[in-house]
């Protein structure tokens, strides 16, 4: 495998077409692969763990497809990226379904309360959440030459809310203030889908390649 190579470890949910594109995109001649091979993803540089779709669906086709080890030696190892479902499996437990998360990170993930949803001017708000919005930064290097409160694009019912305080980066608002970025050590993950973000997010694709932690 080339050096530097960037393992999309493809577990049959995600939109992976889109994320690897816009990877190869900023990877500046590297080597970007969508993989289901344990093998493949243990050898590449760095990874990227991408998702669509219920919680309990994609548990089951990562422990189907013989990946969770995969994912748990990668987010130990090497630079590591979770994307939307991808972040959220990060976690210990989901309401989506009543269903363990990887336990990587601390917490749980909870659904967007259907009632008192409101906007500022008092409309109601649709879950899920579905759409571009700000994005409330705390300092990491994955958010280099993004401007605070830059917008992102989220399409998602169910958010993490971590254990520690200490693992936010980011934060968003929709009816409810909720974390949408996570650090620790050499992981990082995003609620929001940055392969959807345009500038912005191909910026955080960059710095994700870029980052030593």
């Amino acid at each position: 495998m080339p050096a530097g190579t960037i393992a999309v470890i493809d577990y049959g949910m995600g939109n992976l077409r889109s994320v690897s594109k816009a990877l190869e995109h900023v990877a500046d001649g590297r080597s970007v692969v969508v993989t289901a091979d344990p093998a493949v993803v243990a050898a590449a540089e760095r990874v990227v763990f991408p998702g669509q779709g219920a919680m309990p669906d994609c548990m089951a086709e990562l422990d189907a497809r013989g990946l969770r080890q995969a994912v748990i030696d990668a987010a130990a190892s090497k630079p590591f990226l979770g994307i939307c479902i991808g972040e959220q499996m990060l976690f210990e437990h989901s309401e989506e379904g009543d269903v363990p998360g990887l336990g990587i990170l601390p917490g749980q993930v909870r659904r967007f309360p259907d009632a008192a949803m409101a906007a500022a001017d008092g409309s109601r708000l649709k879950v899920p959440h579905m759409g571009w919005n700000e994005v409330t930064q705390t300092a990491h290097p994955i958010w280099s030459g993004i401007a605070q409160d830059a917008r992102f694009y989220f399409v998602h019912s169910y958010f993490v809310v971590p254990a520690d305080e200490a693992l936010v980066i980011g934060r968003a608002h929709y009816g409810v203030p909720f974390t949408c970025a996570v650090a620790r050590d050499n992981i990082v993950a995003v609620q929001f889908h940055p392969e959807k973000s345009a500038r912005d997010g191909l910026q955080l694709l960059a710095n994700f390649l870029a980052w030593r932690p």
